[in-house]
């Protein structure tokens, strides 16, 4: 780096985001009151500003646009260098107190490498990361026990070998192991064995994909943090290793495993920690990058996809459509969905609420003493539970459902086809966010579930005016009942009633939208035959 002779210069900064000048690509770090907030490349994260192209713009990430109401002591510098090239008093909006970017529970955040504003380490204390250590240890015990030669990997691997210790932008750790085995439905065969395994020792396991799993961590004041352990082969010469490497390599780069130390603690490692990270990070690793961004090859991206991920897709939307919210109780009233189901079941004796999301719907139902079970993709939508215990006297449960992978949906499908019923299931805006293969899934979910009797309250977009935003953030793509009709008949489905609904039977919000009345759903109640 050229030190204090870099070009850089930060030309303006407002309510939108940063304005800068410089023909050097290298990480700035953006300061609130003299702490790290948020990193970016000058020139692969910013835009043209102007017509020659020498002032570039980044705006504000999202997730950190609603914090900007305040003052603050704004700090942009070069990451390497630390040469500060911006450092003044900043007020946003109208409030007159400092900004703090906190969570709930007045935690600092940061954005991690990944781009996700979370609890970074370098805010963290060596008492409350201790049981993250500890855990690392523990699983790297268990997974040798179970005759795994695992390892730190990743940001974990790299900190440990630059400087012996957690990196302080990460927000994570993460775990590899290179598995004897050489097809990858064995790989996935052993990942589910290890995750039984982890599981029996009492940890709470969230699957990735067919090879990567993460394990939650509490902390010692009751945050969760994650433990990611992606698995990993050998096709033929390349290297393999979820979720972003496939490169040549030679076994003994790997194995034996070597050490490195890692906050004092020495951890296995590959044989040749050099030639690992230059593959997972490229030759400039050495480098610290706080905005470091993956850049997979399409090919790579696909043959892990094909391999592995079939049964993620959209997972990191719906994931990402809950960060921030997970330990926040959700407030929202039920949908109008929900008298309906009232109104056609006067003998209601419990309700399957499929694709629950935060669960408004299926608490509504619990709170009244009807039995609910809440499913969904995405376990951080019901993470609420685990901060509070005020639902344990509600007859009130939440699983995770994959309904891109069979077999979650045969054993909750098998469970509750044996368990008393009849059962009342409902599935609102599901099938207009499933692929075809997702919906073929969530009926023959259904056709296990209703065996012993009850329906089916199914609700989906059928039309929406196609530059309405609001199609895009819930992730819906609107459906033709036809096919639905279609669709459940080839599972037994019989469509007992059928309605087109609008906005207000819909539950929009009374906010105003100019693309709010072209909005229509179909309600359909179906039935299967015991």
């Amino acid at each position: 780096m050229p030190g204090d002779k870099t070009d850089v210069t930060v030309d303006r900064v407002d309510a939108d985001g940063i304005h800068v000048s410089g023909s050097d690509d290298l990480v700035l770090d953006v300061s609130f009151d003299e702490r790290r907030i948020w990193s970016f490349w000058l020139l692969r994260d910013t835009e043209p500003d102007d017509e020659h192209g020498t002032s570039r713009y980044t705006p504000w990430p999202p997730a950190l646009r609603r914090f900007l109401d305040g003052g603050t002591r704004l700090t942009i510098s070069t990451h390497v260098d630390s040469v500060v090239l911006h450092d003044e008093e900043t007020w946003f909006a109208t409030s007159q107190e400092r900004i703090a970017i906190v969570n709930a529970d007045g935690k600092p955040l940061g954005f991690d490498k990944s781009g996700r504003l979370q609890m970074t380490f370098d805010t963290r204390s060596d008492d409350e990361v201790a049981p993250l250590l500890d855990s690392i240890e523990e699983v790297l015990d268990a997974l040798h026990a179970s005759g795994i030669n695992a390892f730190p990997a990743y940001g974990t691997l790299l900190g440990a070998v630059r400087d012996g210790a957690l990196i302080g932008h990460d927000s994570d750790a993460d775990i590899g192991y290179v598995s004897r085995e050489t097809v990858p439905v064995d790989v996935i065969r052993e990942s589910f064995r290890l995750q039984r395994s982890l599981a029996d020792m009492g940890y709470r396991i969230t699957r990735y994909s067919g090879a990567g799993f993460k394990v939650d961590v509490r902390e010692a004041d009751g945050s969760t943090r994650g433990l990611d352990v992606f698995g990993g082969f050998f096709d033929g010469e390349q290297l393999v290793l979820m979720g972003e490497i496939r490169t040549p390599f030679r076994k003994d780069w790997v194995f034996p495993l070597g050490t490195t130390t890692l906050e004092g603690r020495t951890l296995p490692a590959p044989a040749n920690t050099d030639k690992f990270l230059a593959a997972t990070y490229g030759e400039s690793w050495r480098v610290p990058d706080p905005a470091f961004a993956f850049e997979t090859p399409q090919s790579t991206h696909r043959r892990l996809n094909g391999w592995f991920r079939g049964t993620r897709v959209g997972r990191a939307d719906w994931d990402r459509r809950y960060q921030g919210r997970r330990s926040r109780p959700p407030n929202r009233g039920p949908d109008p969905i929900v008298e309906f189901i009232r109104d056609h079941e006067p003998d209601l004796t419990s309700l399957i609420d499929i694709g629950c999301g935060r669960g408004h719907n299926t608490r509504w139902f619990a709170r009244r003493g009807f039995p609910a079970l809440g499913l969904d993709y995405s376990a951080r939508a019901f993470e609420f539970l685990d901060e509070s215990d005020r639902w344990e006297e509600f007859p009130l449960d939440f699983a995770e459902l994959n309904l891109m992978e069979m077999r979650q949906v045969l054993a909750h499908g098998a469970r509750l086809a044996h368990s008393p019923g009849p059962h009342t299931m409902l599935a609102r805006h599901l099938a207009d966010t499933l692929t075809a293969a997702g919906r073929d899934h969530l009926w023959r979910f259904c056709n296990l579930t209703g065996r012993s009797g009850g329906r089916l309250y199914l609700e989906f977009l059928t039309d929406a005016d196609p530059e309405d935003p609001w199609m895009a953030h819930q992730l819906l793509t609107p459906l033709d009942p036809d096919l639905v009709v279609e669709e459940l008949a080839a599972h037994g489905g019989r469509v007992a009633s059928s309605e087109q609904i609008g906005p207000a039977e819909m539950g929009m919000r009374k906010r105003e939208s100019k693309f709010k009345e072209a909005r229509r759903a179909r309600r359909m109640v179906v039935e299967w035959k015991r």
